[in-house]
């Protein structure tokens, strides 16, 4: 497989010369996949505008969440946007891979898809929960404590903890971590990700097959 590749499939699977009729309709799919990947892209666009006042450091990530809301202009619709849009994109996937699993999608040969489907969502699910920490409001500060205690009792999940808290929950190392994986680390992997997923539907004829 070239280099180039899984680019060119994503933006001809996002701008296709020809298409079949039929894979028109909505109910072919429902186009939970699109919907998603609008989601994502909004999560982008509102995370970019949010990176220019938020201050990843236990004294100043919450109070730069209020000035955010209370003095500049378009913060607070640009902090529920991205917020709902978060939300949107958890659901989409999981109702786009319950559709995967009744319909059967992910039988050969679209196994390897729906392996990088699931790792999607994985990433979807860690993306969201890194980004619960970074107002550090009370909520914040709780559901963090609540996830970690549930890591730390999986095999090696105490190992995971400490790599993610190393200074406690609200700390600023701890914060600069989760804020780190947030807008770097996660967001890099899910776009390599959704560009192999959409190679792969081209590749492996999937259900929206292109002349």
């Amino acid at each position: 497989m070239k280099v180039h590749e899984p680019l060119k499939d994503f933006l001809v699977h996002l701008f296709p010369r020809v298409v079949i009729r039929k894979n028109l309709r909505i109910q072919y799919t429902f186009c939970l996949g699109g919907l998603a990947l609008t989601s994502f892209l909004m999560l982008l666009f509102s995370g970019f505008l949010l990176v220019f006042y938020y201050q990843p450091t236990s004294e100043g990530a919450y109070a730069s969440i209020l000035f955010l809301e209370e003095h500049v202009s378009g913060g607070k619709f640009i902090r529920s946007l991205h917020r709902m849009s978060s939300h949107a994109l958890l659901i989409l996937i999981f109702l786009h891979t319950l559709r995967v699993i009744l319909t059967g999608a992910y039988r050969p040969p679209r196994q390897m898809n729906w392996l990088i489907g699931f790792a999607l969502l994985c990433l979807a699910l860690f993306a969201a929960y890194t980004g619960y920490l970074l107002p550090m409001d009370q909520l914040a500060l709780w559901a963090t404590q609540t996830g970690m205690e549930l890591v730390a009792i999986v095999p090696g999940g105490g190992y995971v903890r400490d790599f993610l808290l190393p200074d406690g929950i609200g700390g600023t190392l701890s914060i600069l971590r989760f804020y780190a994986l947030h807008i770097v680390v996660l967001p890099v992997l899910m776009i390599i990700l959704c560009a192999l997923h959409f190679y792969r539907i081209r590749k492996d004829k999937g259900l929206l097959p292109y002349l």
